[in-house]
């Protein structure tokens, strides 16, 4: 695959598809900035959520020396050009000024320029949290609970203790509640030096996981008492897609 202008190539398209998706859950636009790695960090436009997206140069099978290229898509536009993935291509950026060629490579070569678009944002900043509790477990497991919560309640408690990861909510629909164990065979690491729970909106959480889970086996749950929320999402690939979500008020 020739191509003589700075590229970046992913190799499981339909892979690549799925992170656009679980980026797309809280912004219309973002800014990839090409270095080392491949990253964004986006805020929703609510400030509630922030999505923060890496993946290392080994990650790709091809990966420009660019020293930094900012990248901003609108990802609206961008998915219209990846509902024409198929199983086994390829994605390729092709990088220009102002704008970049998207080919999505496999049985023949298909190609799309967009302009780029032109993000005015400051850098924003890792939030300040000192998380007690930490919880691994399986992506499937975690997804179930926070859909048996939003069947009944607009908002889900999430709690760790000495004993258990507890998933709960309560309406006048009903109530759930989900108990993993710490002994779980599904529970890969569960560590708290104190006890935390808080409350988040169901509205993004159910978004954000039922996408991320379909790139992603494991998450990674991190609680501090009424903090933002903190999910790491494990890539395929070797990269990583974290979310933070600001907490319910009571």
């Amino acid at each position: 695959m020739y191509m003589s202008k700075p590229t970046l190539v992913y190799t499981d398209a339909k892979e690549f598809v799925y992170i656009i998706d679980s980026i797309s859950v809280l912004v219309d636009e973002a800014e990839f900035i090409i270095r080392d790695g491949l990253y964004l960090r986006a805020l929703d436009a609510s400030r509630t959520a922030m999505v923060d997206l890496v993946i290392p140069k080994e990650s790709f099978e091809e990966f420009p020396e660019v020293g930094e290229y900012r990248m901003g898509l609108n990802f609206k536009d961008l998915k219209k050009i990846l509902r024409r993935v198929k199983t086994g291509d390829k994605i390729a950026f092709e990088l220009g000024e102002g704008k970049v060629r998207i080919k999505l490579v496999g049985r023949s070569v298909r190609s799309v320029t967009l302009p780029l678009v032109e993000m005015i944002s400051d850098e924003l900043p890792t939030p300040k949290v000192i998380y007690t509790a930490t919880v691994k477990t399986t992506s499937e497991v975690f997804e179930s609970a926070i859909k048996d919560a939003n069947a009944v309640a607009d908002e889900v408690k999430l709690e760790v203790n000495e004993e258990a990861f507890i998933i709960s909510a309560a309406s006048d629909k009903g109530e759930v509640e989900v108990k993993l164990d710490k002994n779980s065979e599904f529970v890969y690491e569960f560590n708290v030096r104190e006890p935390a729970s808080a409350k988040y909106s169901l509205d993004y959480l159910i978004d954000i996981v039922q996408k991320t889970a379909k790139i992603s086996d494991i998450v990674t749950v991190e609680l501090a008492t009424a903090k933002p929320l903190f999910l790491t999402f494990d890539i395929p690939a070797g990269g990583k897609i974290s979310y933070y979500l600001a907490p319910r008020v009571e």
